[in-house]
């Protein structure tokens, strides 16, 4: 379990802007597709960082800012742990769109974990391809994703994009990531503020 950690800090390190939340909203706005998200979601949660390894045994980790209608409201951390064929690391920047006040209570229970079936767009330098648990299954285009893509991407209420930031790794799925989500206010007791 060490190894795998220190593989993912040494994978995660060169993209090391973890408090860049400004400048990872950017490169999602950007993104004409995420445009309808953005402006019809209750809430979302940005990553600005996760990185992700394994040979065999791998995983995922990255720290993150919950909004609720354009406000934070608090911090929250992803984990995964998978054992299966995967080999190499990565690290992108995630953001997971709340369709509703259901989905935003969901996410933020404590209790939330995307299930085996989950799967991302990924948003790549103005490309889409998509990415599914049984790793990467479609085909890339070179325009914004198409209006079923937009219109039906919510997944019970929630919509996963990833944007690369490098690595290489064969192994794309979400499911199995774990949130641990905590409140502002609680945040500030627990730093002595």
């Amino acid at each position: 379990m060490r190894k795998l950690l220190l593989l993912l800090l040494i994978i995660a390190s060169p993209f090391s802007f973890a408090d860049n939340y400004d400048g990872t909203l950017d490169v999602f706005e950007a993104s004409p597709a995420l445009k309808p998200f953005f402006d019809n979601a209750y809430g979302y949660a940005v990553f600005p960082t996760v990185g992700r390894g394994g040979i065999v045994v791998g995983g995922s980790f990255g720290k993150g800012r919950v909004y609720e209608q354009g406000q934070v409201v608090g911090n929250v951390s992803l984990a995964k742990l998978s054992i299966g064929f995967q080999l190499g690391g990565q690290a992108f920047s995630e953001i997971i769109f709340l369709q509703d006040k259901r989905a935003f209570d969901e996410f933020i229970s404590g209790r939330f974990e995307f299930d085996a079936s989950a799967s991302a767009m990924a948003i790549i330098l103005g490309a889409q391809a998509q990415a599914g648990t049984a790793g990467s299954s479609a085909s890339a285009g070179t325009g914004p994703a198409s209006t079923n893509q937009v219109e039906y991407g919510y997944n019970k209420g929630m919509a996963v994009f990833l944007h690369p930031l490098g690595g290489l790794m064969y192994e794309a799925s979400i499911g199995g990531q774990k949130f641990k989500y905590t409140p502002l206010e609680k945040d500030a007791q627990t730093q002595g503020l």
